[in-house]
């Protein structure tokens, strides 16, 4: 028979031709197997995909709660009313937008 390469993005295959195109009632095992090497490395990726994903959101996250509160920090020092005593003078801090937006 004859061997056939296939490839797309994330597989690549190969299949082998047994004999001309007669429709069978069997069905053939194409041979792949979730212990290939191709496999693993897919796994592997997608796991440190995963978690640098994890760890930048836990950064953003961060980064925007410290970013809101240094605006407010800022508001009280200019003696402005606090967020909590109904004032809105945060709105008009850079800072605080800067952390509203990560």
């Amino acid at each position: 028979g004859s061997l056939i390469t296939l490839s797309c993005l994330s597989h690549r295959v190969v299949c082998q031709v047994i004999s001309s195109a007669v429709p069978a009632d069997s069905v053939q095992e194409n041979g792949t197997s979730d212990s290939s090497w191709i496999t693993r490395l897919e796994n592997n990726y997608g796991f440190y995909i995963g978690l640098g994903l994890a760890v930048f959101s836990s950064f953003l996250i961060g980064s925007s709660v410290i970013l809101k509160k240094k605006g407010l920090l800022r508001l009280v020092e200019k003696g402005g009313t606090r967020a909590g005593d109904g004032g809105h003078g945060y709105l008009k801090d850079w800072l605080w937008w800067a952390g509203l937006l990560t």
